[in-house]
């Protein structure tokens, strides 16, 4: 597995654990319910290529467990991350997981640190609410998603904890959630694919011929 894929000098980071890569059971959903309400109110969509994925140790091994939480090893990843988002500042951050949260609360030296078994899905839910409703485009923005939602009855399940609302779809939710946010900050995010720029600049070069044809 790659540790990082994008271009960091873009606006949207993803940090995952490398045990849990990203798939369509995770982030891809979340995506697509981002873009479908992005394109539906500003008739636009997110340029996706450039999002800059990274895990958040370059190792497997160096993810804590119950009996080694936070090794040397793992602060070191820490600082090494935290040198990278000083240079860049990433508007949204996206963490995928209960160890990739904790990791970038960390790395941003949010207190009060957490242990292994803080982070539940309902913990990480209210986190989201949070971080949605305190929104700053001029910050870095930590917004926590889960690495991994259930199949079939542990669905409805985990949608039930995450968001605390009955019939909700967690894909739905924070797709949804999210898109409101950067719809709202749209003329201050890099992110938006430029065809209609180039749209725009055929036509004036194409008039521009037939003029002089004439």
């Amino acid at each position: 597995m790659k540790r990082e894929s994008g271009e960091r000098n873009y606006p949207i980071w993803i940090v995952f654990n490398p045990k849990h890569p990203i798939s369509h059971d995770n982030w891809t959903p979340v995506l697509d319910e981002i873009q479908d309400n992005v394109y539906r109110t500003i008739n636009n969509r997110i340029e996706t290529t450039n999002i800059y994925f990274r895990t958040a140790v370059s190792d497997t091994r160096l993810v804590p467990n119950t009996l080694n939480w936070w090794g040397p090893e793992v602060a070191k990843e820490i600082d090494l991350f935290k040198e990278t988002a000083l240079v860049y500042k990433p508007r949204i951050i996206l963490s995928l997981g209960a160890f990739a949260f904790e990791f970038l609360r960390r790395v941003y030296e949010i207190k009060p640190e957490k242990g292994p078994k803080a982070w539940s899905t309902s913990n990480l839910g209210d986190e989201f609410e949070r971080s949605i409703k305190c929104f700053d485009i001029n910050k870095t923005n930590i917004i926590p998603l889960l690495h991994r939602v259930e199949a079939s009855a542990n669905f409805i399940d985990t949608c039930k904890n995450f968001h605390r609302k009955d019939g909700e779809n967690y894909y739905h939710y924070v797709g949804a959630k999210l898109a409101e946010r950067i719809i709202e900050n749209k003329d201050r995010l890099d992110i938006w694919i430029k065809t209609k720029v180039r749209f725009n600049e055929c036509f004036r070069d194409s008039h521009r011929l037939h003029i002089n044809i004439r």
